[in-house]
């Protein structure tokens, strides 16, 4: 398994289509209809810009992503992150999620990011032990905040350090690397 930063054109209808299930039929997304390749594409590009945006691959197949946005848009918040997983159900239970994050919490890290934040639909205990295997606590729970597939939601929320949090203000987060 290679994992590398995703390529806009080659990797988003790979990763629309590991996506799609969570928002057609489960409640794990809170979208209703799902992105096709091009609103893919453009996600692919905007999160790198700032961020990262992952593919795991195997074969010449991409098998899961991962990535990471902005948390909240004031200034206080810069240094924080909210981040995502999502492996082919083919390939769950392999250590892919885990391999992709650890990746990306590794490059985040490297930019100067300080915080991760993950949301998880309830019930949802493969994501949070994943999330928990990793060093993410639980910090709180928002009751009832969507409704989809029949029913009320709640998102859990979970928290983990991704470099120490220092004396004083720190410098900006750096863009991304180089890609390749």
């Amino acid at each position: 398994m290679t994992i590398r930063p995703a390529d806009p054109d080659r990797d988003a209808a790979a990763c629309a289509a590991i996506y799609a299930p969570s928002v057609e039929a489960s409640p794990i997304s809170f979208e209703v209809v799902p992105p096709d390749a091009a609103e893919f594409a453009r996600r692919i590009a905007k999160y790198q810009a700032t961020h990262q945006f992952l593919v795991a691959e195997e074969g010449g197949e991409v098998i899961g992503y991962a990535y990471a946005c902005r948390w909240a848009e004031r200034a206080a918040y810069d240094w924080s992150v909210e981040t995502s997983v999502y492996v082919d159900a083919a390939h769950h239970g392999k250590g892919i999620g885990r391999a992709l994050y650890t990746e990306l919490f590794e490059r985040l890290a490297a930019q100067g990011f300080r915080v991760a934040v993950a949301g998880v639909t309830l019930p949802n205990p493969a994501s949070i032990g994943l999330h928990e295997r990793l060093g993410f606590e639980p910090i709180g729970v928002l009751r009832d905040i969507g409704f989809k597939e029949g029913g009320w939601r709640d998102i859990g929320y979970w928290q983990r350090p991704l470099a120490p949090l220092g004396d004083g203000a720190p410098e900006p987060p750096l863009p991304p690397g180089p890609v390749g």
